[in-house]
Protein backbone atom coordinates (compact mmCIF):
# COMPACT_ATOMS: atom_id res chain seq x y z
CA UNK A 1 0.00 0.00 0.00
CA UNK A 2 1.48 3.52 -1.42
CA UNK A 3 0.62 5.68 1.88
CA UNK A 4 0.77 9.34 0.70
CA UNK A 5 -0.19 12.63 1.91
CA UNK A 6 -3.49 14.58 -0.32
CA UNK A 7 -0.68 17.53 -0.98
CA UNK A 8 2.22 15.61 -2.24
CA UNK A 9 -0.37 12.36 -4.24
CA UNK A 10 1.06 8.58 -4.76
CA UNK A 11 4.32 7.79 -6.04
CA UNK A 12 3.62 6.94 -9.64
CA UNK A 13 7.07 5.76 -10.68
CA UNK A 14 6.55 3.10 -7.86
CA UNK A 15 3.17 2.12 -9.62
CA UNK A 16 5.54 1.16 -12.99
CA UNK A 17 7.97 -0.80 -11.00
CA UNK A 18 4.76 -2.63 -9.11
CA UNK A 19 4.01 -3.33 -12.42
CA UNK A 20 7.36 -4.70 -13.94
CA UNK A 21 7.72 -6.79 -10.80
CA UNK A 22 4.10 -8.62 -11.04
CA UNK A 23 4.51 -9.48 -14.89
CA UNK A 24 8.35 -10.66 -13.89
CA UNK A 25 6.73 -13.17 -11.12
CA UNK A 26 3.62 -13.36 -12.78
CA UNK A 27 2.05 -14.03 -8.91
CA UNK A 28 -1.85 -13.30 -8.61
CA UNK A 29 -0.43 -12.73 -4.46
CA UNK A 30 1.10 -9.00 -5.51
CA UNK A 31 -1.67 -6.43 -5.04
CA UNK A 32 -0.86 -2.89 -4.92
CA UNK A 33 -2.96 0.42 -3.53
CA UNK A 34 -3.32 3.40 -2.43
CA UNK A 35 -4.16 5.27 0.84
CA UNK A 36 -4.72 8.81 1.59
CA UNK A 37 -3.18 9.16 5.24
CA UNK A 38 -6.06 12.22 5.87
CA UNK A 39 -9.12 10.23 4.98
CA UNK A 40 -7.99 6.55 6.76
CA UNK A 41 -8.26 7.12 10.73
CA UNK A 42 -6.53 3.84 11.10
CA UNK A 43 -2.81 5.81 8.84
CA UNK A 44 -2.63 9.16 11.40
CA UNK A 45 0.56 8.21 12.33
CA UNK A 46 1.68 8.57 9.11
CA UNK A 47 0.49 12.28 8.50
CA UNK A 48 2.78 15.04 7.81
CA UNK A 49 5.19 12.86 6.52
CA UNK A 50 6.99 13.88 3.51
CA UNK A 51 8.43 11.14 2.15
CA UNK A 52 6.28 7.83 0.37
CA UNK A 53 5.54 4.87 3.16
CA UNK A 54 5.17 1.58 1.69
CA UNK A 55 3.14 -0.72 3.79
CA UNK A 56 3.33 -4.67 2.99
CA UNK A 57 0.45 -6.64 4.20
CA UNK A 58 0.15 -10.52 4.16
CA UNK A 59 -3.17 -12.49 5.32
CA UNK A 60 -3.92 -8.88 6.28
CA UNK A 61 -0.97 -8.38 8.76
CA UNK A 62 1.22 -5.77 8.51
CA UNK A 63 4.57 -7.91 7.77
CA UNK A 64 7.34 -4.74 6.42
CA UNK A 65 7.35 -0.87 6.23
CA UNK A 66 9.59 0.71 3.72
CA UNK A 67 10.05 4.68 3.88
CA UNK A 68 10.93 6.51 0.98
CA UNK A 69 10.76 5.60 -2.73
CA UNK A 70 13.92 3.33 -2.58
CA UNK A 71 13.88 1.32 -5.80
CA UNK A 72 16.13 -1.55 -4.51
CA UNK A 73 14.89 -1.94 -1.64
CA UNK A 74 11.20 -2.26 -2.38
CA UNK A 75 12.04 -4.99 -5.10
CA UNK A 76 13.75 -6.72 -2.52
CA UNK A 77 10.73 -6.85 -0.17
CA UNK A 78 8.44 -7.42 -2.43
CA UNK A 79 10.29 -10.14 -3.29
CA UNK A 80 11.05 -11.41 -0.14
CA UNK A 81 7.17 -11.09 1.08
CA UNK A 82 6.46 -13.30 -1.93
Amino acid sequence: VDVFQAWCGPCKPVVNLFQKIKNEVGSNLLHFAVAEVDSIDALEKYRGQCEPVFLFYTGGQLVAVVRGADAPLLQKTILKQL
